[in-house]
């Protein structure tokens, strides 16, 4: 297996509801680039074969013509609309569900991550060369450290991560983080956080076994929470169920590189003056 077999994977379909507009195109570059086209240069530089994006049937039109501004009419690219992929409903099912509708056209191995998110110029050749070092079973998170990725413009939710040497015990996802007094606390669980503690932002390395148990937990899930409009099948959840289980053991990478994202409006400013620092 070698980089050209893998698949970089962008979910791009959420609706931008604390930021107030469409996050998936937004400028944050000197260029005009989107974290989107960030997300595919670093991809094709580490060797990824082909892209897949996850998006909303509204934004098709607009999206195809960014892409094929930034990066010409030869990119080996897929655009999959999360939306068409039912139960129809206004508010998209969640990241895990988002991944689920694409799955179709991931052949093999994939690298997963966000569209409002840049993980640094090495975070995406770092989950690929992780990948395929585990030899097709074996999935990867890359963590950040809590401190680098915390907004400044309000409190954030982020997956902690416990882990024994590089492989990951339990992830769990902590609501309401940020720093007060110069100290890191969160709402939910509650409690005080350090600076240096390991967390996921959403960009992960799955095997294709991993994509295939997809399906099977998201019907589990719907079975459940089909009348609530506010449920989500969160990809998180999901593949830690699966490390639960002793189905898929996930190694983790760490980086001391910033995250760079933007959750509102007031992040903006912040991501396009580090982005043009790079």
């Amino acid at each position: 297996m070698t980089p050209s077999d893998v698949t970089l994977l962008v979910m791009a379909g959420g609706l931008g509801s604390r930021f107030g507009g469409d996050k998936q195109l937004v400028d944050v570059g000197p260029n005009g680039e989107t974290f989107l086209d960030y997300a595919i240069r670093d991809a094709l530089a580490a060797g990824i074969g082909s892209v897949v994006v996850v998006a909303r049937t509204d934004l098709d039109a607009l999206l195809r013509d960014h892409l094929a501004r930034q990066h010409g009419p030869d990119l080996p690219l897929t655009i999959v609309h999360q939306d068409t992929h039912g139960p129809d409903r206004r508010k998209p099912w969640g990241t895990g569900h988002a991944v689920l509708s694409a799955a179709s056209a991931c052949p093999g191995p994939v690298v997963v991550l966000n569209a409002d998110d840049h993980y640094g110029p090495t975070g995406v050749r770092r989950t690929v060369e992780a990948l395929l070092a585990g030899g097709g079973s074996r999935g990867v998170i890359l963590a950040f450290e809590l401190g680098r990725t915390l907004s400044s413009s309000g409190s954030v939710s982020r997956g902690v991560c416990r882990i024994a040497g590089d492989v990951l015990v339990e992830l769990v996802e902590t609501h309401g983080i940020r720093r007060e007094h110069g100290r890191i606390v969160a709402d939910d669980p509650s409690g005080q956080l350090p600076d240096d503690a390991p967390v996921s932002m959403n960009l992960w390395g799955l095997p294709e076994a991993a994509l295939a148990r997809l399906p099977g937990q998201w019907a589990a899930f719907h079975a459940v929470h089909s009348d609530d409009p506010s449920a989500e099948f969160l990809l998180p959840e999901a593949l830690d169920q699966q490390r639960a289980e002793g189905l898929l053991p996930i190694d983790v990478v760490g980086t001391e590189e910033p995250w760079i994202g933007i959750t509102s409006r007031e992040d903006l400013e912040t991501a396009r003056t580090a982005l043009a620092e790079t």
